[in-house]
């Protein structure tokens, strides 16, 4: 045996990293990933930067370019960073707030009251992980410029990032300010793919709605987005005099009447909590005072929004403000439905907090000096005081409402629906136990009609939801009975965009399916109690086949969104034709379309090949026989299906209301305007 040589550690293996050099190195600890989310973020730090001077009441309008080679301008018309020079760095404020870690106007001073960047990290890892970042600042009369590469300051002898740099001097005045122009800072910046995941890019609907939000909570300032990235640029604007009652309806469901009225709570409270001084000391019980904004309303749903903000921020897991906004609805609305007459039944249990949240769209904005947060990327505030003085607030607006004479009517109505979403979830935990006691492998209370699978596993199993009797008996012969299910239904299920729940689960067709799969429905969706692996729509390949797909597709998004978020919802994809050719070695080939079945065709008579003819026509899935249907539609090596997926969930609640929703005119409208996109020769008729 060989002995090893001993490895040695000592002083000179330690390695630290100076300046910018730690954010290169670990980009996901200073902007959260590095996939298209942190390639966002980018925006986001600037963007944050520009609408504290807007909070701050310095600045009216914000603008962000998209310019065509994928960099990045946010211009403000605020009071721009300050130019003259930091007496303890010796350099000037420009840079020392965009080359320098933990630094900026926000540590304390009078630069700001309450601001979204905190960390004095956001600008100056922007800088560091782009290839050119350029900023003009007007202030004091004059303008200017200043230029980095990778966080060097220096000279770009040319346009764009690959032009030739030297690094060089600072700041720099350019010229002097024109009259009647504002002062104010433009920044431009060129990421650098280096430090990013392959394919990571900049998702501009994510800018948008950063926009957008950002707009509902800063009423003063008005925001644009400038798009130059297509053949035609384009522009939208932002501005929501309203502020979050504009947000509130916004974000509530389309389709979705009010039950209440918006109910919008403003005011402020005092904290206590440790914190630094102005030289760094740590003292005890130091008073805070936060400013907060809640609005909310109820809708005649069972979804629930609930948006959280602090000093404009979005915090996307919530965190002390959002404890405290929960923690007095449910205390005070509780303490309401049972002291009220005729609302509960004697021995029913009292609401919880999912049911006083059932349909309700809420926004909590906070606004506190130096909140803390989870992470860099702020997606949680975790300032404890917060949580008593939001619910202080939230209660004694709440207590009010229920009180008051010109509300108390439409209070009741509240209090109704809170306990008819306990009766139904009281309702749904039944089912959902029952199902559990007793599985279809155990020959128990699932459908009759569920032609079920031998594996008691989720891993490999599939049920697939076909359409009719006739498909059924083929899928029964084509399938896999180790790990595939089926579950018939009889025809065209009911369309759920236009019932309630309590409907749903009285529908035969859509309580089989939540009743086989198992995992309850609506907020009770219980992913990890699904009984299948995948779950998998087999419909006939015409045109009643397409609406029976998207009637399932609605009952899933609706009541079971979950599943799709989960990526386990498909749509089977079976064959329209069958094309064979003639010879000793038969070929084989199932086309899904005229088109694609003409091309195919044209294909094989060029290499020689003789078609059987005439193609067969796949009518609906029971006119295959058991191995085409095995083939094409059930074997995973070699059938085609498509995943749903919910990318993007405020187009796709609009797209199905407008199609499923119970307004007519909206849907002919559309129709009628559609029609030009219609390709009248490929109409297979």
């Amino acid at each position: 045996m060989t002995a090893e040589p001993e490895t040695l550690y000592g002083a000179d293996d330690l390695t630290h990293l100076e300046g910018l050099d730690a954010v290169r190195k670990r980009p996901g600890m200073y902007i959260g990933s590095t996939d298209s989310r942190g390639v966002g973020h980018l925006v986001n730090e600037i963007l944050d930067n520009s609408t504290d001077e807007g909070v701050a009441g310095h600045a009216k309008k914000i603008e962000i370019i998209l310019h065509a080679d994928g960099s990045v301008q946010v211009d403000d018309d605020g009071r721009g960073i300050p130019t003259d020079v930091h007496a303890r760095s010796g350099i000037s404020g420009v840079e020392l707030v965009l080359t320098r870690l933990h630094a900026g106007g926000k540590f304390g001073g009078s630069g700001y009251k309450t601001s979204g960047g905190l960390h004095g990290v956001g600008a100056s890892a922007v800088n560091a992980l782009s290839r050119r970042f350029d900023v003009t600042v007007r202030r004091a009369g004059k303008v200017h410029a200043m230029s980095f590469r990778h966080g060097v300051p220096g000279i770009f002898d040319g346009d764009g990032p690959d032009a030739p740099f030297t690094p060089g001097p600072g700041l720099q005045v350019v010229g002097a300010m024109k009259r009647g122009h504002r002062t104010g800072t433009s920044i431009r910046y060129w990421y650098d793919p280096r430090y990013f995941e392959t394919g990571a890019t900049l998702d501009h609907d994510a800018v948008r709605a950063k926009l957008r939000h950002t707009a509902f909570l800063v009423p003063g300032v008005s925001y644009t987005l400038r798009d130059h990235t297509a053949d035609e640029p384009t522009e939208e604007s932002f501005h929501y005099p309203d502020g979050l009652t504009d947000m509130v309806e916004f974000l509530a469901p389309a389709g979705e009447r009010p039950v209440s009225g918006m109910l919008l709570v403003i005011g402020e409270g005092t904290y206590r909590e440790n914190a630094a001084d102005a030289n760094g000391v740590m003292q005890s019980n130091v008073q805070r005072r936060a400013e907060v904004e809640v609005a909310f309303r109820w809708g005649t749903g069972y979804e629930r929004t609930v948006e959280c903000f602090t000093n404009t921020i979005r915090n996307a897991h919530g965190g002390t403000h959002r404890k405290g906004f929960e923690r007095a609805l449910a205390r005070t609305l509780a303490d309401a439905v049972r002291n009220t007459r005729g609302l509960l039944k004697a021995k029913e249990e009292a609401p919880t907090l999912d049911d006083v949240l059932e349909g309700m769209t809420a926004v909590v904005h906070v606004r506190v000096p130096e909140p803390q947060f989870t992470s860099q990327t702020k997606d949680e505030l975790s300032t404890a005081g917060v949580t008593k003085v939001v619910q202080g607030l939230v209660e004694q607006h709440v207590k009010s409402w229920l009180e008051d004479r010109k509300t108390k009517t439409e209070a009741r109505t509240v209090l109704q629906k809170i306990v008819d979403a306990a009766r139904v979830r009281l309702t749904q935990k039944q089912q959902k136990d029952a199902a559990r006691r007793k599985t279809a492998l155990e020959g128990a209370s699932m459908p009759a009609k569920l032609v079920d699978c031998r594996a008691a596993g989720i891993e490999r199993s599939e049920l697939f939801i076909v359409e009719g009797d006739s498909a059924l008996g083929t899928g029964r012969l084509a399938r896999s009975s180790e790990y595939q299910a089926l579950l018939p239904i009889r025809g065209k299920i009911l369309n759920v965009q236009k019932a309630n729940l309590q409907q749903v689960l009285d529908n035969a067709e859509c309580a089989a399916i939540v009743q086989v799969l198992g995992a309850g429905s609506g907020r009770t969706f219980d992913l990890s109690a699904l009984r299948y692996g995948r779950v998998l729509i087999m419909a006939d390949a015409d045109v009643d086949g397409a609406h029976i797909r998207t009637l399932l597709i609605t009952l899933f998004a609706r009541y079971m969104r979950p599943l799709i978020e989960a990526g386990r919802l498909y749509a089977a994809m079976p064959p329209l034709h069958k094309i064979t050719t003639k010879g000793r070695n038969p070929e084989t080939v199932y086309t899904y379309t005229q088109v694609e079945m003409e091309t195919t065709v044209r294909r094989l008579e060029k290499a020689g090949k003789q078609i059987v003819t005439p193609i067969p026509r796949f009518k609906g899935l029971g006119e295959m026989d058991a191995d085409e249907l095995w083939e094409t539609t059930m074997n995973p090596a070699t059938r085609a299906v498509r995943r749903i997926t919910l990318d993007d969930v405020e187009a796709a609640e609009r797209i199905l209301e407008l199609l499923m929703g119970e307004k007519v005119e909206p849907r002919r409208n559309w129709l009628i305007n559609s029609a030009d996109r219609v390709d009248r020769d490929a109409i297979d008729a």
